[in-house]
Order: structure tokens, then sequence, then C-alpha cells
């Protein structure tokens, strides 16, 4: 191995540790609790080589949110791979859907309450974003009905599944029930 390889190897390691870091931070103590010093610190680097690899805590807000965005694809992907009908690959997908986020806090907000300085819906729109939405799509395009865009339709799925879960969370919402709410989603919005 090269010099440079090896330089490039530990440079991506560092950032991963920095990534994981921030997220474990975050998790535990809130998005609050992210700066670059306490950062620095947890993972015995200088602040400037914090630095060499995000600006701010902007870009490692946004770092979270796709890491985020490709485990929370995978994590849609595998439960509605079963081949036992819409209805259930859709009452899976809000399902997990929900879990990931109630299990996820801060990653969850990274993806979509924090800036990240991240395009959502547009050309610039990083790939795993792009992933994440298809993870959705995939579900319930086969489920938007006729006459119905099937983006349009998962957007408007994905809209209420966030509601869900961010209202849930913030306790606005009664958790007991949120099986009977993706019960009612699934059954009133997808009609399956």
């Amino acid at each position: 191995m090269s010099v440079q390889e090896r330089k490039q190897r530990e440079r991506v390691e560092r950032e991963r540790l920095i990534v994981a870091t921030a997220r474990e931070l975050a998790e535990q103590q809130g998005w609050d609790a992210v700066t670059t010093r306490r950062l620095a610190e947890r993972i015995e680097y200088s602040q400037p080589v914090l630095y060499s690899h995000f600006r701010g805590k902007r870009e490692i807000i946004g770092a979270v949110a796709l890491e985020g965005a490709t485990e929370m694809a995978a994590a849609l992907r595998a439960a509605t791979s079963a081949p036992d009908g819409p209805r259930t690959r859709v009452t899976a997908l809000a399902r997990t859907y929900l879990d990931f986020a109630a299990r996820n806090p801060a990653v969850y907000d990274a993806m979509f309450e924090l800036d990240g300085g991240l395009a959502f819906a547009n050309e610039d729109t990083p790939q795993p974003l792009k992933d994440a939405f298809a993870a959705l799509l995939e579900s319930l395009g086969e489920v938007a009905g006729d006459g119905v865009h099937p983006a349009l339709f998962t957007e408007v799925f994905w809209a209420a599944l966030h509601g869900l879960a961010t209202l849930t969370r913030a306790r606005r919402l009664p958790p007991e029930d949120t099986e009977r709410r993706v019960e009612l989603l699934v059954d009133r919005l997808a009609m399956i």
C-alpha cells in the first residue's frame, strides 16, 4: 500500500469516527451537545483536524443524515421484501419507518428536522436521500390508485408517517395507539 493510499484510508476512518461520535453524542444528549470542541475532545484530534473534514456542525449533521437515509432505505427494503401482498408490505413499511424514527431520534432529526445543508426533491439531492425515497416508492407506488401519480402518493403517505413519528415523539399522540394509527393509515389512505 502506498503512502497516499494509507493516508486516504486514515482520512476516511477519521471521517467515520467523527460522524459516529457526533451521532452517538446527539443520541445521548441531543444535537445541542454536539460541538466541534466536544467532538475534537472525544475523538482525540484537534479542532483543525475536524475542520479539515467538515466545515462545521451543519456538514456533520448532513453526514449523519446521509448515513441515516442509507440505513432507513435498507430497513424499509428488508421489511417490505416479503411477497405477502401490498397490504402486508405497506403495513410493514409504516411500522418500520415509525420504529426507525423512534429508535434513532437524533438521526431522524438530522434527516428531516435540522439543516444539514442537503438538497431535497431536486437534481442536487444526494443519492442516499433519493434511495430512501425510492424505498418508500417501491411499496407505495403499487397502491397509489388509478389516476394518482405514485411519487405524489408516496409524498403524502410519507408526510403522514413523518407527522405520526414527530407527534408521537413529542408526546402529542399517545404511543400506545401507534398500531391503530398504522392500520388507519393503511386502510384509509392506501385503501388496501
